[in-house]
């Protein structure tokens, strides 16, 4: 019974698409019906109660994100510093790369196709503002996100350089973490389907509908592609790398692959990653038993590239303008305010929100379209993460074993 329960219990993408679905139908009543007077005075109320608690929820979620920097930045920070490996250096520079190069990369896609292909999202003759929330709550978060940044640079560094003694700091904030994960996990994911739909009603009702979804599918298809030509390029980083073809592993990868779509998670993939990488790819074991689990945290290129283009695509959509020097800064930041990023379904978004609105300007509402585009497709964005660490652990292999030799030429 337990088994058919755990079966018919529906997964977070499908809800997502409900919780759209039921909002936009919501949000539609007004403009199918063609109400007027008293009921059309109700349903803009009716919107409003939506909008409220939308504003609700995006005001706790503002206050969490610094809390959550600072928990997992701080953490991940400190646990990857005690790493004695003498390849921890080597995989944290390819991971950081990668993620970056695929920052830039999506960037540089975004900047020559998005202007052509985005329309403006404007209403249709309705002021928005009368959708406002009946009510707001002020809960200023604790501190801002570069504050946040900053302090968990701080902590995590230096927990990493005191003696396993004096780690009682490193406990509170790993309780920090747990309780921020939980938080995530038992509020924030299961709120998230209703929190996009009370947006997309409000989207619906202030005639923004169509010139929004259809932003939404020509973003999605470009952040899908893009994802898979470069799964496609860090093989060929990797080939070369290597000096051999690492293109004909990319089908013993798929059993990873698939099990990332399903549980849009890189550490609940770990245990097929790590038996693809040693059994069908022969990485070195040790080598594969410290890169695979290690790069599910810092390594993150499949979420980048849908941060980058996701809110290039909603930034043009509302009239704002991008360039290299507002993203620049933004991707570099990426790739370090996502490691370790929580192993829940949007954990890159959850941890990159903060920059996004302090670095790129993102309203509330702005914020709920990359949010609801982000975990529409958090499956696939994992999927080319797992992907990629496959790439990674090859070149690591491969300079372990120079290294070995270069140690073994030195005893003969």
């Amino acid at each position: 019974m337990e088994n058919e329960t755990k079966k018919k219990k529906l997964g977070l993408l499908p809800k997502l698409l409900i919780g759209i679905l039921c909002g936009i139908l919501l949000g539609s009543i007004g403009n199918i019906f063609g109400l007027t007077g008293g009921a059309a005075t109700g349903f803009k109320g009716f919107i409003r109660v939506l909008s409220t608690f939308s504003s609700l929820f995006s005001t706790f979620l503002s206050f969490l994100i610094p809390l959550l920097i600072v928990s997992f930045v701080s953490v991940g920070l400190a646990e990857l510093g005690k790493k004695a490996n003498k390849l921890f250096g080597v995989t944290l520079l390819f991971a950081y790369a990668s993620t970056v190069l695929a920052g830039f990369i999506a960037f540089i896609v975004g900047k020559a196709i998005l202007p052509s292909v985005i329309d403006k999202i404007a209403g249709k003759g309705i002021k928005e503002k009368v959708f406002d929330p009946i009510f707001t709550i002020e809960a200023a978060p604790v501190f801002g996100v570069m504050t946040a940044l900053v302090l968990a640079f701080v902590i995590g560094l230096g927990m990493a350089n005191l003696k396993e003694s004096k780690g009682a700091l490193l406990e509170v904030c790993r309780d920090l973490q747990e309780i921020i994960t939980m938080v995530l996990g038992k509020v924030i994911i299961p709120i998230i389907p209703f929190y996009i739909g009370c947006s997309f009603a409000k989207i619906a009702a202030a005639g923004r509908l169509f010139p929004t979804i259809k932003m939404f599918a020509k973003l999605y298809i470009m952040i899908l592609l893009l994802q898979y030509i470069y799964i496609l390029i860090q093989m060929g980083i990797s080939s070369a790398f290597c000096h051999e073809n690492n293109y004909k592993k990319i089908k013993n990868i798929l059993p990873a692959y698939f099990t990332a779509l399903g549980t849009q998670s890189s550490a609940a993939t770990i245990p097929v990653n790590l038996d693809c990488a040693k059994t069908k790819n022969h990485v070195s074991e040790d080598v594969a038993d410290f890169v695979i689990p290690l790069c599910a945290t810092i390594h993150l290129a499949g979420d980048t590239i849908t941060l980058v283009l996701g809110t290039m695509g909603i930034m043009i959509a509302t009239g704002h303008a991008t360039s290299l020097a507002m993203f620049a800064p933004y991707i570099l930041m990426l790739g370090v305010t996502m490691v370790a990023a929580p192993g829940v379904p949007g954990g890159g978004v959850m941890a990159a929100l903060g920059l996004i609105k302090s670095m790129l300007g993102f309203s509330a509402s702005m914020a709920d379209l990359i949010i609801a585009l982000h975990f529409s497709q958090d499956s696939f964005g994992t999927a080319c993460n797992i992907t990629g660490d496959q790439a990674i652990a090859f070149m690591v292999d491969k300079v372990d074993k120079g290294h070995k030799a270069k140690e073994a030429a030195k005893v003969a």
